[in-house]
This record gives structure tokens, sequence and C-alpha cells, in this order.
């Protein structure tokens, strides 16, 4: 294959959220993974105050210490006629000069606020620039877990109880909703920023008395709180692949080395460990790859989505948490291992993503408004 039948795919991360050095892990794990014969690769790095950054010598970027320094030109992303985006120069006159960088795909791996919210994604359809993954709306409301619990709930997915409320709300009035969090969840409860992503602002309040501290922490976050109720449970994942068709990986379970799954255990202590496929009952195996497969459909997802679940210890019952529409994408990550347990490979898996963006974007193009 010749450098001219390459697919040309602008690998987009880093972001501005609090999972910016995550996404650079994922990145690094792409660039080597991915296959140098099918595609040439255009890294383009969102710096943390927002700057998209087009990243020359591929071959050096070979470590997150290496993405988190490196510079490269500033970049936007063209109109719909150009299908990619203008790399921006200024010369020895410091004249401004812009060059075309054109792409087949967009491979976005931004985790949380500002990547995976449908934020990038409404940019990237402006464009008409094809992409990996969830589009607008399912991306947005994947992000937003009060408005996903809600569609869970009107899709008859069983989720844990909860509440929620604005950082106003609780700013003005914190006796009332003291008192909501204990007369309809109780403690032990869980406190989460609505749209954060790797368990970033969550912590989980024991007693009344730490009740306070858990919301101003998720305040940091968030103007929405929400409060779930916690169960004393086993954490389930199960990977989902595809677009109107989606297929459901094998189970995995993680054990995490802290009370819950938090941001510490999932990426600094490393002392958390994965079971795959999960010790569990087939009937209960087979129930999360359904439910899986049917909340990746409630919220209209395409290409990845990974869905956690609670499976509770006293009486086996399947709680749906979260489905995450950018799953973390190294080559460790439990998404990219469930499906390697489930017989595709990391490099496979790349591939399957790509073919599914540009399946997805030629669906879109049979739309009347697309029409030209």
């Amino acid at each position: 294959m010749t450098s001219k039948q390459k697919l040309r795919v602008a690998l987009l991360f880093g972001g501005r959220s609090t999972e910016h050095e995550v996404s650079l892990t994922s990145a690094v794990g792409i660039m080597k993974a991915i296959d140098k014969s099918k595609y040439d690769i255009l890294p383009i790095k969102i710096s943390k105050n927002g700057q998209w950054l087009l990243l020359n010598d591929l071959q050096s970027l070979d470590s997150v210490e290496r993405l988190r320094n490196v510079e490269g030109y500033p970049v936007i992303a063209g109109d719909p006629e150009t299908k990619g985006f203008l790399r921006i120069e200024r010369d020895e006159t410091k004249t401004l000069r812009t060059f075309h960088q054109p792409v087949d795909v967009v491979f976005p791996v931004l985790h949380g606020t500002f990547g995976e919210d449908g934020t990038v994604q409404g940019l990237l359809s402006l464009s008409d620039i094809p992409f990996v993954g969830a589009g607008v709306l399912a991306s947005a409301v994947g992000m937003d877990k009060i408005i996903m619990k809600q569609i869970f709930f009107q899709n008859e997915l069983l989720s844990t109880d909860f509440i929620w409320f604005l950082r106003k709300d609780w700013g003005n009035s914190p006796e009332i909703i003291q008192k909501g969090v204990q007369e309809q969840i109780g403690f032990p409860c869980f406190v989460k920023p609505a749209n954060t992503g790797s368990s970033v602002g969550i912590s989980k309040a024991h007693t009344e008395e730490e009740l306070p501290d858990c919301i101003n922490r998720a305040a940091e976050y968030d103007r929405k709180i929400l409060i779930e109720k916690a169960i004393d449970a086993r954490e389930l994942e199960c990977s989902v692949l595809g677009n109107d068709e989606p297929e459901a990986s094998v189970v995995g379970e993680i054990i995490p080395c802290n009370e819950f799954y938090d941001y510490e255990a999932k990426y600094i202590l490393n002392e958390s460990r994965t079971i795959i496929p999960a010790d569990i009952p087939e009937k209960i195996a087979e129930k999360v790859k359904s439910m899986a497969v049917a909340a990746f459909k409630a919220i209209d997802c395409a290409g990845m989505g990974r869905v956690d679940f609670l499976l509770e210890r006293k009486t086996n019952r399947v709680f749906i948490n979260e489905i995450n529409t950018i799953p973390g994408f190294t080559p460790i990550s439990m998404y990219p291992k469930l499906w390697e347990a489930s017989g595709v490979s990391y490099s496979e898996l790349i591939d399957r993503l790509i073919e599914l963006a540009i399946e997805r974007h030629r669906d879109i193009h049979r739309s009347r408004f697309w029409r030209k």
C-alpha cells in the first residue's frame, strides 16, 4: 500500500479537562499500536489552556512526558469544503500564513469536559470530518450523569436511587439539601459532580457529618451535583463496539485497592486488580452484556462505549452505573483489554473504530440536509 492510499488519521488528545494526563497516555498507546502501513498519523494536542497544536516528528512522540512538553504549530478546524485543518505559521516578515492539512478521519481520545461532552464532536460535525465515537447528543448525555441516569430509568435499566441539585442551591439552602439526602438517599452515599470522568471530584459520605465536605468537593468541578445511594456491590465493566448493531465484549471485574474505584485507585496507586472474564454466573454475564448494549442504544451511542455496572452482593441484582463514550484507551485499559479477551486485538480494535467512524459519516450524509 502506497502512502497516497493510506488513510490520514488526526489523533486528537490532551484537552482542557482534569483528565488531560489520562488522554496523553491513551494517545501514546494508539500511536505505538496503529498500523503504519494503513494510516498516516497527524498528532494534534490540545493544551491545558485550549490551544490546538499540530505536532511534528511522530517517531519521537513515544512517551507521556514527551507529549506533555512538546510544542507545535497552531491549527484550527477547517470549513466543510477543506475536510481537514488549517496549520498557522508566521513567516520571517511576521505575516500569518495558513497551510491546509487534509484528513480522512479524526480519532479523539479526549476524556472529560471539552472533549468527551459533545463540544469537540459538534466542531468536527460542522467541519464535516468523520470522527471516531459518539456524536454530539450521545457524547453530551454520556458525560452528564444526571441526564444519563434519567434516560436509563426511562428505558427500564435499573440504576441506584439518586437526587440532584445545583451548586447555587447548596449555597443558598444547605440544610434543605442535607435533609433531602437523609430522607431520600441515606448513608453511605456517593457525591459526584455531574460532568467529570475518571472519578474526578467523587467522594463517599459515610455519615451526615461527612456530607458537606463531599458536596463542597464536588462543587469545585461542576454546577450540578449528584447524590447516589451506595450499595455493597462488585464493580463490573463491559465494552461495546458498533454503530446501529453494537456488540458487547466479555464482562470484566474491577477489584479496587481503595474503598471504591476512585481516581487514586485508577491512576496513581497501581494496586487495583482486574479479572477478565469476571467470575460470575453465565446468566449474570449475559444480563450485563444485554444491558450494556441497551444502554449504548438508549443514548444513541456510536463506535465505542464502556458500560460500568454494580452487582449487589446480597441479591445479585445488576445496577447500571454509567456509560463512558471515550473510555481510557491505553493497551492496559479495560475497554481494549475486554475486547482482547473477546478475540479483538488492540490494533484490530483501532481499525474497526476507524471503519465505524467512516461508516457512520456516510450514513449521516444520506440525510437530506447533507445533500448539495
